[in-house]
């Protein structure tokens, strides 16, 4: 593949159809929580700053969300099309999230990985996080199962 343009800017309304085709591809068997209409809506009511596409030659192909909570910083949904991988689009969207977290004082980004995707850990190792010795916990708050 040539070498292609990448920008990465503030989620827009009318991104919503692309980032539902690449969540379902990136995250497929996802809970019924993560529904990727109900995460846009939750997330452009709530810092919608941090919620980040990836464009390449105008093609949306890549997607970062961030939270913060004025302690620590969060990561989540970072996900680049099978297509478009090994481009640095992965490293450049992380980029840009560390950076407008570190712009709001964040002094710590935490991410979480499912176990078994250790291609993904491999991938954020390679940006400097590792792995904390840490139970993850969680409870739901909703009648959605996990």
């Amino acid at each position: 593949m040539d070498k292609k343009e990448f920008a990465v800017r503030s989620f827009q309304e009318s991104d919503e159809p692309a980032v539902t085709r690449l969540w379902q591809v990136c995250f497929p068997g996802d809970p019924p929580r993560n529904r990727p209409a109900e995460v846009i809506r939750r997330k452009s009511q709530v810092q919608p700053e941090l919620f980040l596409v990836g464009l390449c030659d105008a093609q949306l192909v890549a997607t970062a969300i961030g939270g913060y909570d004025g302690y620590r910083g969060w990561v989540y949904h970072v996900a680049t099309d099978p297509a478009y991988r090994r481009l640095g689009f992965g490293k450049q969207i992380m980029t840009e999230i560390e950076r407008r977290l570190r712009a709001m004082g964040c002094p710590k980004l935490n991410l979480q990985v499912r176990a078994s995707n250790t291609e993904v850990v491999d991938f954020y190792r390679s940006l400097g996080y590792s792995q904390e010795e840490r139970v993850s916990m969680g409870k739901l708050l909703t009648g959605d199962a996990d």
